[in-house]
């Protein structure tokens, strides 16, 4: 019974002086979540005004509040007298742990964040990355999505997309589309120059201003190679391609010039 009592008042003892620090502690993480709260309204409305993406913006501010409260926790956790040293040893190790297991997906999830913040690309662009070419149809945090010209669905991990070149074919309003018709030697230039003009000018959607442009670009072997350059908006780049290498054949056709192609003269010697 005396043993008893002892511990009793030994419990009552300890109560009496860990209650202020409970109580302390239970008022510094009340304060603390609404500073915390406030900071993160203040942050808020600062990314907003920064003209960051709505897509970023709760990600971002998801992330650093969940920081600082991880860390008012470790405050208070130090207040009433638990050892803090060991737990921040411990969330050390298995974050080392956990991103050695996924280092490659951070890597991916860190492009992707940074795509979405300095916006190389966004959805609906065209554009060229790592030998893809397509409309970007979605950009997530680990891969963007890409609707290629033959309608298929490509998935580049952002690490990749943003570890090469990036041709965005979309950040202009007008796209020189670039082909190439071969002339034969014997026709005339200004004649098949004015001819591929017009037919340019037929060509649907081809803009006429900027003005078409057609060439001489170099001398083949058996051919001269015209640079023929119509312009289209990005939307309609692969309408005017097709489309122009259409209207040419059919107006060199009616004109009757032949596209040039390798020729062959064979003499033959008679005894």
């Amino acid at each position: 019974m005396e043993m008893l009592k002892e511990n009793l008042d030994v419990l009552i003892k300890g109560l009496y002086e860990w209650a202020p620090k409970l109580v302390g502690a239970i008022l510094v993480l009340i304060i603390g979540l609404w500073i915390i709260g406030r900071i993160m309204n203040v942050i808020s409305k600062g990314m907003k005004k920064s003209g960051l993406d709505q897509d970023v913006i709760p990600f971002l501010t998801s992330m650093i509040s969940v920081i600082f409260k991880v860390l008012l926790v470790m405050s208070v956790a130090g207040m009433v007298g638990i050892e803090t040293t060991s737990f921040i040893a411990l969330i050390g190790m298995a974050g080392l742990a956990i991103g050695m297991a996924l280092q490659g997906t951070l890597g991916h999830f860190a492009s992707g964040i940074m795509i979405l913040i300095f916006k190389p690309y966004k959805v609906g662009d065209l554009i060229s990355v790592q030998d893809q070419l397509g409309h970007v149809e979605e950009i997530q945090v680990f891969n963007t999505i890409i609707k290629s010209l033959d309608n298929k669905r490509v998935i580049i991990p952002n690490g990749q997309a943003t570890s090469g070149t990036i041709t965005n074919l979309s950040s202009h309003d007008l796209l020189r589309v670039d082909l190439n018709v071969a002339m034969p030697y014997e026709e005339d230039f200004d004649k098949v120059q004015g001819i591929i003009l017009e037919a340019i000018k037929n060509t649907p959607k081809a803009l006429q201003n900027p003005a078409p442009t057609v060439e001489i670009e170099k001398f083949n072997e058996h051919s001269i190679l015209l640079a023929v350059r119509p312009y289209a908006t990005p939307e309609e780049y692969w309408d005017v391609y097709f489309g122009t290498y259409k209207s040419v054949k059919a107006a060199l056709g009616k004109n009757n010039i032949k596209v040039a192609y390798p020729r062959r003269d064979i003499m033959t010697m008679n005894n």
